[in-house]
């Protein structure tokens, strides 16, 4: 797959991370944390970005219209319109510690987990802002909170706190929110790297980001890694399906020594990937 790789046109981020796929419009919106930027790249190869004002760890659809962001603040609500932004829910965190990675599962409710800036163990949690803008901790003392998603029929959701060198597994009810009997899905066994964010296709493969890794790995459903898409650049941060079939991965990336990486890049998959939903509140 690696001949396959392609670069796009887009300016490079400082942390590019959150790939987020709009069906309905043909965009890929993403984020770079630090800069605080949102970016979305049309089907027609139009760049846009627009500041959040505070770092930006995360970015999903409103279903209303619009976008919510994961931001330093807690969530945000950013009108691609006008670039307004407005706050949505606070979540009062702590000094030096930032929103991360997110997603919505499928009754929109938006996950997304914290980190502290130094990375110090345990200051980080996964929480969740329900449609009617109530937050829940679903996992407290996390370290560097990351990817999260879905197996295609929604019973189990995958989670990702880096420093553990694991993709864990949860069972999950699609119904309520709730969370049980975390466990190991695939240990990350790559010398310095750690995992970052993830995707799921639709076989309930999940595709996992490596930081300091300089790849992609996917996993089967039964936890075995099945291949590995190289990127020339080692930060690689996380992941997300799009395209008219939904079987392009789309790549984020971060700056790395040498000022290499923070590019976009993008791939044929071989398999379509889950669609992603949007904030129901």
């Amino acid at each position: 797959m690696t001949e396959t790789l392609a670069r796009l046109a887009v300016p490079s981020a400082v942390l590019g991370e959150g790939p987020c796929w709009d069906g309905a419009t043909g965009a890929l919106y993403w984020v770079d944390i630090p800069a605080g930027r949102v970016h979305r790249l049309d089907g027609d190869g139009a760049h846009r970005s627009w500041e959040a004002g505070q770092t930006v760890g995360a970015v999903v659809l409103r279903a209303s219209g619009g976008l919510v962001l994961a931001a330093a603040d807690g969530f945000l609500a950013l009108d691609p319109g006008t670039g307004a932004v407005s706050p949505l829910v606070a979540l009062g965190l702590a000094a030096g510690v930032r929103m991360n990675d997110g997603a919505c599962d499928q009754a929109g409710r938006f996950y997304a987990g914290t980190m502290a800036e130094d990375e110090a163990p345990g200051r980080g949690a996964l929480y969740r802002l329900d449609p009617d803008h109530s937050v829940s901790t679903v996992i407290p003392g996390a370290t560097v909170s990351n990817g999260i998603g879905w197996s295609p029929d929604g019973g189990r959701m995958y989670y990702i706190d880096s420093p553990t060198r694991r993709v864990d597994v949860m069972d999950y009810d699609p119904a309520t929110g709730a969370v049980a009997a975390r466990r190991p899905f695939a240990v990350i066994d790559a010398g310095d790297a750690v995992p970052d964010g993830l995707a799921v296709d639709a076989e309930g493969g999940v595709w996992v980001a490596l930081w300091d890794g300089g790849a992609v790995l996917r996993f089967g459903p039964d936890g075995r890694l099945r291949q590995a898409l190289e990127l020339p650049t080692p930060r690689v941060t996380s992941c997300a399906f799009g395209g008219p079939d939904m079987e392009t991965l789309y790549i984020t990336t971060a700056a790395g020594p040498g000022n290499s990486g923070g590019e976009l890049f993008c791939a044929p998959a071989g398999v379509p990937g889950l669609p992603g939903h949007p904030y129901q509140g």
